[in-house]
């Protein structure tokens, strides 16, 4: 009883901190925590990793609290104070999350819940990693999501630390230089487009990591051994509707979503993002395209058939018109 008690009040808190932060957003401002800040002196690091923890958890914007950090302590230290703060807020938000509902979650979730929470804790840090390096998912919210899994602390902490540290040089840097263009200080131009340079390397992220996540293609042998052995794996095919009943035929059972309206179909793929995806075409130009997209998007198994349908048909293998 006093567990559930406890359980309902720090949900209290939790919600009511929240709620106010988003009423009370556009109040907030960043000049009035850098004259806090200031004015406690040597505890002014202190507080403002307290400040941006708290901030984690109840939903402020992070960007303006990294910038702040920026403009207040410099490249290196506020880079030191920024991604400390943020990360012990991410930890807070997951633990809360997980003392309150993980619980209620693993009892009351669906079939399509389980298949993806029993995806990223087959991942572990690998898939923090990946979401704290490419944005998929709104930080904030994040934290509390993956505290309804069962990834290990320590693993969450370290990688949350290590891979948001690019977004924290890149942001601290920006909130440095807009100081220092403000305060007419030296080398400003340079300053300036060196905080553009870091934020263009944040931005290419999920591209680069996108191609280090796609899995190696497939020859057709090792896609018809796959299919032979009745695997649970999807055969998309992502040509046009017209090639895919033409002349070339496709494979038994494949679907067909075309390349071009493969973004705004993603939700069709839904019980896919953690079970293999084989993507075929013509030879691999267009399915290498959409595996890029795929493996941006969150999926974690997508591969590519080396040659594509031109291969199948040179292997002599049946197909359906």
């Amino acid at each position: 009883m006093t567990n559930k008690i406890a359980r309902i009040v720090l949900l209290m808190v939790v919600v009511v901190g929240i709620a106010m932060a988003v009423f009370y957003r556009e109040a907030f401002d960043a000049t009035a925590l850098e004259t806090r800040v200031k004015e406690a002196g040597s505890a002014g690091p202190i507080l403002f990793m307290l400040i941006y923890a708290i901030g984690t958890v109840f939903f402020l914007p992070g960007s303006m609290l990294t910038l702040a950090g920026g403009a207040l302590f410099g490249p290196l230290w506020g880079t030191l104070y920024n991604l400390s703060g943020a990360t012990i807020g991410a930890t807070l938000a997951f633990l809360i999350s997980r003392y309150l509902a993980s619980d209620w979650v693993e009892q009351k979730s669906g079939v399509r819940l389980k298949q993806l929470k029993q995806g990223v804790e087959k991942e572990g840090w690998r898939f923090v990693a990946l979401v704290r390096l490419v944005p998929l998912f709104p930080f904030n919210l994040l934290n509390y999501a993956l505290g309804l899994t069962r990834i290990k602390l320590s693993h969450y902490l370290i990688a949350s630390y290590l891979c948001m540290l690019p977004g924290a040089v890149a942001y601290t840097y920006l909130g440095y230089a807009g100081r220092e263009a403000v305060a007419g200080g030296s080398g400003v131009i340079q300053k300036g487009l060196l905080a553009l340079a870091l934020l263009a390397v944040v931005a290419f992220l999920p591209r680069l990591i996108g191609r280090l996540r796609q899995k190696p293609m497939l020859s057709i042998p090792e896609l018809k051994q796959h299919l032979d052995a009745g695997e649970d794996l999807l055969v998309l095919d992502v040509r046009s509707a017209e090639d895919f009943v033409g002349e070339q035929g496709h494979i038994s059972g494949a679907a067909n979503i075309p390349l071009e309206a493969l973004p705004d179909r993603l939700a069709e793929l839904g019980d896919y993002e953690e079970r293999p995806i084989i993507l075929v075409c013509r030879t691999e130009r267009r399915s290498s395209q959409a595996a890029q997209l795929l493996t941006r998007q969150g999926f974690a198994d997508v591969h590519v058939a080396r040659g594509g349908m031109t291969a199948w048909h040179a292997s002599g293998l049946h197909v359906e018109r």
